[in-house]
């Protein structure tokens, strides 16, 4: 079920600023892709336990949906979209579920503008007002109208999708009390990284792309997810991996973890973030040569062991009647 690579036309007008299709173009690229039958075919599901695991891969969303999804948030998407990409696990006895979404995702992208004026405002930028818009004149000299205020580098803090209407089959006393990640002193208890550390069987794996950008090729924006399925656990990554090339590299991980004898579910959330210079001198410190360090740039799994924890929660879910 792989996914393509294809971008969809950002109606780019030379400066970096991108307005949806008009109407009319929209609804004549809408042919209707996906159907019902399109998701189903694109989902893969796998059964542990009380949990059901699904993935869903379908290529990068068409003019008609892109359209519709910027009018429901209110902002830009990113050139790469995958509307219709998402990770869902579900324990079946409740009903209770927690899905990663692209939708989601950027909803939870600041609208506000004041993170797009942290980064305004960073060594590297100025900001200037023009023609009664507002601009960001990057250290290139490229500059990118904003049309509406927001972060711009999509550096979302989405943690997932909690679905419970408490009405779940078996819910019993339970039914119609809603189940929320919470920390409870003595009940939640951090992710067992020795246990995964194992090699243990991999009963189901997958990596889903929900969003990325280039950022005006000045950079990258990507979040992604991995999970993968073990007889008696399972891990769930979501990470949105941020590189503004001169000012900042940030790296947000969401993981999730379920205990499938147990019933329980743990959520961590990790912010990493560190200016791009000081990035560059933590490589360097590291041994790396000059062409290494731009490739390494690039590595969000090397960029986190070196960039600061600006934020980290742990949270966890009892599920078992």
């Amino acid at each position: 079920m792989a996914s393509t690579s294809q971008a969809h036309n950002n109606n780019n007008d030379g400066n970096g600023s991108r307005a949806p299709p008009p109407p009319a173009a929209a609804a004549a690229a809408d042919d209707g892709f996906p159907t019902a039958a399109d998701l189903a075919r694109a989902t893969a599901t796998h059964r542990q336990g009380a949990f059901v695991i699904a993935s869903r891969k379908l290529p990068i969303s068409r003019a008609g949906p892109i359209a519709r999804l910027e009018a429901s948030l209110g902002i830009p998407v990113p050139e790469m979209i995958f509307g219709d990409n998402a990770v869902r696990v579900t324990h079946e006895p409740t009903g209770w579920a927690v899905e990663f979404n692209a939708r989601d995702a950027l909803d939870a992208v600041d609208k506000t503008g004041a993170n797009m004026l942290q980064v305004a405002h960073a060594r590297s930028w100025t900001a200037s007002r023009e023609k009664g818009g507002e601009a960001l004149v990057g250290a290139a000299g490229a500059r990118f109208e904003v049309v509406r205020p927001f972060d711009w580098s999509y550096s979302t803090a989405y943690r997932g999708t909690v679905v419970d209407d408490g009405a779940g089959a078996g819910a019993g006393e339970g039914q119609g009390k809603r189940r929320e990640f919470a920390y409870s002193e003595g009940a939640t208890r951090p992710i067992p990284l020795a246990l995964l550390r194992r090699r243990d069987p991999i009963l189901f794996f997958d990596e889903v792309v929900l969003y990325e950008s280039e950022l005006d090729d000045n950079g990258v924006s990507a979040l992604s997810v991995k999970v993968r399925v073990h007889e008696r656990r399972m891990l769930l990554l979501a990470r949105l991996f941020m590189r503004l090339d001169g000012v900042l590299v940030r790296v947000r991980d969401t993981r999730v973890y379920v205990d499938f004898e147990a019933e329980e579910v743990t959520r961590e959330y990790t912010a990493r973030e560190g200016g791009f210079e000081d990035t560059k001198r933590a490589l360097l410190m590291t041994g790396l040569r000059p062409d290494e360090i731009t490739v390494a740039l690039r590595d969000a799994n090397r960029l986190s062991e070196l960039l600061p924890i600006v934020e980290q929660t742990l949270e966890s879910v009892s599920l078992k009647s």
